[in-house]
């Protein structure tokens, strides 16, 4: 599911970031008060693969297909496959990692995944009560369904005699399936974000408002300590800590790990699963639980008023995505800085380790 979500930003960002983030839903996403609009999309911001050319060409037959254009322009290379079950499926290939895409009969929008040999009636006989009508979008008829605390998408092809299981993206890069379910109770898990006092952050003491955060740290407290607020499901969070860990280890910054969640939708709530899982170790063991991967245990009680704290802290600071880093510099000022370091040696140096 990471370099799904990786590769799906590709085509879901109009350009490529600087220093890549999993990004929040929007300006309204954090909103003091009540919880994230539902209807928000969350977006992945990755940077243009190196191997994009200047021009990227489609077979000839995917010319005249929005859909392909919008992979190809985003600098995937296009594969036009056979059809399956009536519809047109391609290939998008971007340096090591590709996709599978069904694309809809308008040719405006695809699905990514794999048609499976499955009737609606099928469907409908397993899941009884647990299937819901999402609607018909670009040609395509969709279902929600849902397997105890697990849910999936299907689409129903037009022959009748197969399903896609998988997400719709339209040829601007919009996720339809979000905006399908988006009225369905529990299909995105939110977390809460009440109101915090913001005097830290208007008087410039952002490092005391994170210190009530709730983490876990990794290298000596003698070293510049440098807080990374980071969604456990984030390439971007986990490419970071990865980069940053041989410095902690040798002694060079103690990184202060801030669990969050962001990336819900396209993870199926697994964000917010592993970040009350990590809430609810000890604070020693926060750092060695996501590296180990052992972020599927039950929540504990406390879990989630942590969490939504972390989300309240993260708002008043301004956080746009994961990860975001915070820092003190030599001259005691305080910096900070949105997604992956671009040079982590130079950025080490900065912190006067």
């Amino acid at each position: 599911m990471r370099w799904m979500i990786g590769f799906l930003a590709l085509l879901a960002t109009p350009a490529f970031a600087a220093n890549p983030v999993c990004a929040l839903p929007g300006p309204t996403a954090m909103t003091a008060g009540g919880p994230p609009p539902r209807t928000a999309s969350v977006s992945v911001s990755a940077p243009a693969p190196a191997a994009k050319a200047s021009g990227t060409t489609l077979p000839s037959a995917l010319a005249a297909v929005p859909f392909a254009e919008h992979v190809a322009s985003a600098g995937a290379t296009v594969t036009n496959l056979s059809a399956v079950h009536g519809l047109p499926m391609i290939a998008a290939k971007s340096g090591n990692q590709f996709m599978i895409f069904e694309v809809t009969p308008d040719g405006k929008a695809g699905v990514s995944g794999v048609p499976i040999d499955l009737s609606l009636a099928a469907l409908r006989s397993v899941a009884g009560d647990d299937i819901t009508d999402v609607g018909v979008e670009h040609g395509l008829h969709g279902y929600f369904v849902r397997s105890g605390q697990q849910f999936q998408v299907f689409y129903a092809t037009p022959d009748g005699k197969g399903l896609i299981p998988g997400v719709m993206w339209d040829a601007s890069g919009h996720d339809v399936t979000r905006q399908q379910v988006s009225r369905i109770p529990g299909a995105i898990p939110t977390v809460e974000v009440g109101a915090i006092d913001s005097k830290y952050v208007a008087s410039g003491q952002t490092l005391p408002l994170l210190e009530n955060a709730t983490y876990g740290t990794i290298g000596p407290s003698s070293a510049p300590k440098v807080y990374m607020f980071m969604d456990p499901q984030c390439i971007y969070s986990i490419r970071t800590f990865q980069e940053l860990r041989p410095y902690a280890e040798a002694g060079r910054l103690q990184l202060a790990v801030i669990p969050l969640s962001v990336l819900d939708y396209e993870d199926r709530g697994q964000s917010t699963r592993s970040a009350l899982a990590l809430l609810s170790d000890a604070p020693g063991q926060i750092v060695s639980a996501w590296q180990s991967g052992s972020v599927s245990n039950a929540p504990g009680p406390d879990a989630p008023a942590l969490l939504r704290k972390n989300m309240e802290i993260a708002r008043a600071v301004g956080l746009k995505g994961t990860p975001m880093l915070w820092w003190q510099t030599p001259n005691g000022s305080t910096a900070h800085l949105d997604g992956v370091p671009t040079n982590v040696a130079q950025f080490i140096a900065g912190l006067g380790s």
